[in-house]
């Protein structure tokens, strides 16, 4: 009998959940009409970014940025999300929805870094993910004819990260930011690291498919396929492979880097500060 009661929450959550996607779906195809361009940045890399704009051109709307790791699926001017925003409030009170493949991720140009450090005096780096904001930003106020000239930004875990980043020489149409349990420090308490331990299980499962080489640029639907253990017992698979450079030899040999990065700086020292923005900010 508890089984079964369990069988029927999940249909009733999931069902209710479908239901509630195929009114919103329609919603967005309705009002909204969906472009895509290739963003140029200042270094020539050109970010992918999908673009939904009311239909409704009486007025004029503020902009709200989204930029992820995680696509902007689905690709294609035909193609719609189930949703614009957080939630369909947000979707329905007027706003210009703008989704962005973060540079070296999916559909955009260039190499993506993972927690891409923010350009010092010291690194002399030319560009960070403050600087690509910046630019997208730019582009969208100056060549969306229906936006009132001021944008906000929002993402939550590693979009959450370039939300925070974003207040880094700030454009000045950038008027409100949101991170929302933001990527900041993977050492001392996000995703890798809890009090400076290697989370092992949720950093080899996440960085099996987030890591992997993407030699140009592919849609969701020719992504890299997540890690499957056959067996479910985690625990005794990590106790036949003990060893970080085991694991990357046997299992991880097609990620890029940060796996490697994380076996070499396994104690808080400068790799992991000059990654933590929040010291710029």
């Amino acid at each position: 009998m508890k089984n079964l009661l369990i069988v029927w929450f999940l249909i009733a959550i999931f069902g209710t959940q479908a239901m509630a996607q195929a009114p919103n779906a329609d919603y967005v195809k309705q009002h909204y009409d969906k472009i895509e361009k290739q963003i140029t940045m200042r270094d020539g890399v050109k970010l992918f970014t999908s673009i939904y704009i009311p239909k409704d051109k009486s007025k004029k709307y503020p902009i709200l940025l989204n930029r992820t790791p995680y696509t902007v699926a689905p690709y294609g001017e035909d193609k719609y999300k189930s949703s614009l925003g957080s939630y369909p409030e947000v979707m329905k009170a007027g706003y210009i929805f703008v989704y962005q493949d973060v540079r070296g991720k999916w559909m955009s140009e260039g190499t993506f870094e993972d927690i891409r450090p923010t350009r010092t005096k010291e690194n002399k780096h030319q560009i960070d993910e403050s600087t690509d904001t910046y630019d997208t930003i730019d582009w969208l106020v100056k060549n969306l004819s229906n936006n009132n000239g001021k944008v906000g930004i929002y993402g939550i875990s590693y979009p959450g990260f370039y939300s925070t980043v974003s207040l880094v020489g700030s454009h000045p149409a950038l008027k409100a930011v949101s991170p929302q349990a933001p990527v900041t420090d993977w050492f001392i308490g996000d995703d890798f690291h809890h009090g400076g331990a290697l989370f092992l299980m949720d950093a080899f499962r996440f960085m099996y498919t987030f890591d992997a080489p993407r030699p140009k640029p592919i849609t969701n639907e020719h992504g890299p396929k997540g890690f499957e253990l056959k067996s479910k017992d985690w625990s005794k698979f990590f106790l036949d492979n003990p060893t970080l450079s085991g694991i990357k030899k046997d299992y991880l040999d097609h990620t890029v880097k940060f796996w490697d990065n994380l076996a070499k700086h396994s104690t808080l020292d400068t790799f992991f500060g000059k990654q933590e923005p929040l010291h710029i900010i």
